[in-house]
């Protein structure tokens, strides 16, 4: 009875499977090469380059709408107004966090008297007080954007960066390989019309 194992069949060494051949590869055509590198540029595309240019889009889109945040701060400035008119329907008709179109009256910094229209909350009656924002020749404005309107501006400007960048990068990857499978039928019509007559027999005849 042998107790060393099973036999070795062919020789003193058990044949080892060969790891892939690291040399160059006769069946690897110069269209697969090339798809490889393609795919290599895509890879490096997505890791880097589209970090890249979404991190400085957000940059660029925050740092622009911060200036016109700081534009707009440094040109208005909030005054108390009274509200001219009630709410149809009363003031506990209109939700107090739903804001409404009215119209406020109030007293310049020359001392003339001023209305127009606004926007304020719900749940005020005519005669409140409502917090409203001039301009620097006082005429109403809207408030001024907030930083909170900038960083979503560059979140968004961001993203919408990543994606262009995935679909630009999918969409030449697509097409490349398009390319290359053409040139690669195109080479394989040539060569089965070359080998096919041999092949069938059709020579022989």
């Amino acid at each position: 009875m042998n107790t060393h194992g099973p036999r070795r069949l062919f020789g003193t060494h058990q044949p080892r499977l060969r790891g892939p051949d690291r040399g160059p590869n006769p069946l690897r055509r110069r269209s697969d090469r090339i798809q490889s590198w393609c795919t290599v540029l895509f890879l490096l595309t997505l890791v880097c380059g589209l970090p890249a240019a979404a991190l400085s889009a957000a940059h660029a889109a925050y740092g622009s709408q911060m200036r016109v945040v700081r534009a707009e701060e440094a040109s208005r400035h909030a005054i108390t107004a009274r509200l001219a008119e009630t709410p149809p329907g009363g003031p506990h008709r209109v939700d107090r966090q739903s804001p409404w179109q009215a119209r406020v009256r109030w007293t310049g910094a020359d001392g003339g008297h001023h209305s127009g229209t606004a926007t304020v909350t719900g749940g005020t009656e005519a005669g409140d007080a409502v917090r409203v924002w001039v301009d620097r020749s006082g005429a109403l404005v809207r408030p001024p954007a907030s930083p909170s309107t900038a960083r979503t501006v560059g979140w968004f400007a961001g993203c919408l960066t990543a994606a262009a960048v995935v679909t630009v990068a999918y969409a030449a990857r697509a097409r490349a390989r398009q390319v290359l499978d053409r040139g690669r039928y195109a080479r394989w019509e040539a060569e089965w019309k070359v080998v096919e007559p041999a092949w069938s027999g059709r020579e022989r005849r």
